[in-house]
């Protein structure tokens, strides 16, 4: 039997973390924004810990094997953080026995519009890119 959640809280690693959260039972994001990497930590273990049923999904760069386009080199030197965010996340959610899963990057459509975004996932609050990638790894999560 599968385990229900009843938060699915995305996560887009990096300098600015995207932190997102998707009600699976009402279906509707509550929570889309951007902050540093140890407010998302406390905020999950807090909520963790108040007793609520969660899995963290995350973005992980290290999944992702190949770069192409303009600025190879630097979207390369830049994934390096990436992935070591990544394996801190892991690292973390382990060690407290939080249900996870890690995802390709490629695995989903991001960088998209604020427009686009209200449209499909009904959230109107601002949002910024890595908010929105956040809730593109839940939104629909049943």
């Amino acid at each position: 039997m599968e385990k229900t959640y009843k938060y699915a809280i995305g996560i887009d690693t990096g300098v600015h973390t995207g932190y997102a959260v998707w009600d699976t039972e009402d279906q509707r994001l509550l929570s889309c924004k951007t902050m540093k990497i140890d407010v998302a930590m406390e905020t999950i273990r807090e909520t963790w810990e108040a007793g609520y049923s969660i899995l963290v999904i995350i973005e992980d760069a290290r999944l992702r094997k190949f770069f192409k386009g303009e600025n190879m080199a630097a979207k390369q030197q830049g994934a390096g953080s990436i992935k070591r965010d990544a394996k801190i996340w892991e690292d973390y959610l382990t060690r407290l026995r939080i249900d996870f899963k890690l995802v390709n990057p490629t695995s989903r459509k991001t960088k998209i519009t604020s427009e686009y975004f209200k449209k499909i996932s009904k959230f109107e609050g601002r949002t910024s890119n890595h908010a929105r990638d956040a809730a593109m790894l839940v939104l629909g999560y049943k």
